[in-house]
């Protein structure tokens, strides 16, 4: 992997560089850049950047928006001591957030998780199979729109029908994940391609349907929409 990290305080700057150059695997390649515009002007592609919010100058959050004016494919992990800039990190399709202090583990982990997103993403559109009350069903992966525990039992919303299974939504949610599906909320499972807009705690779909977005999964469901349309674009 090609990794950059771009961050006003050059030991920040540099105790990054050494936890990357521990790590099991040689990357191969470590740049490092003081501030937003040093970056911008740089004129190189990264698989990965770790990219503080805070800095002098243009800060993380706007270097990132000129990024993506032209990269659509770098994952963005933001390093930074402060929470509440999260919900703007991930408007710009942030792959990872990050609080300092930095610690080892979460950066390797942000590095695993980029090589296995690539990996286990689908190449192509799957057709699906599903036991529904009707019988046995076939459906293409992207007609999906989302799946609901409703009345003791699964509700599948698709483009043209609606569905009902018995099971767990527990393992429709482990199921469709690599199909780029998430959970934002205990009952349900949407699909993140059909997601049009988040505001507060709703959801809209591309259908004009709205889904409830849950307190406790609000975080992680974003991060997984962020990292789906890095993916995606």
């Amino acid at each position: 992997m090609k990794i950059a990290i771009c961050d006003d305080e050059k030991e920040i700057r540099e105790s990054l560089r050494n936890i990357l150059e521990e790590y099991r695997e040689p990357l191969e390649q470590i740049d490092l850049y003081a501030g937003g515009e040093e970056f911008l002007e740089c004129g190189k592609s990264y698989d990965l950047l770790f990219l503080d919010i805070d800095m002098k100058g243009i800060n993380g959050i706007e270097t990132a928006r000129k990024i993506r004016l032209k990269d659509k494919k770098i994952k963005i992990v933001y390093v930074t001591a402060y929470k509440e800039y999260a919900s703007q990190a991930f408007s710009v399709h942030a792959f990872g957030y990050l609080l300092k202090p930095i610690k080892k583990e979460k950066i390797y982990r942000q590095i695993q998780d980029a090589l296995s997103y690539e990996e286990e993403t689908p190449k192509e559109i799957p057709f699906l199979e599903f036991m529904t009350l009707e019988g046995r069903v076939r459906i293409p992966c992207d007609t999906i729109y989302y799946f609901e525990f409703f009345n003791r039992k699964i509700k599948l919303v698709s483009k043209k029908e609606t569905y009902f299974m018995r099971g767990k939504i527990s393992d429709i949610r482990e199921k469709m994940e690599i199909y780029g599906f998430a959970a934002p909320h205990k009952s349900f499972v949407v699909n993140l391609d059909k997601v049009k807009n988040i505001k507060g705690y709703d959801i809209y779909l591309m259908n004009n349907e709205i889904l409830p977005l849950s307190q406790k999964q609000a975080v992680a469901f974003k991060k997984s929409l962020s990292r789906f349309l890095v993916k995606k674009e």
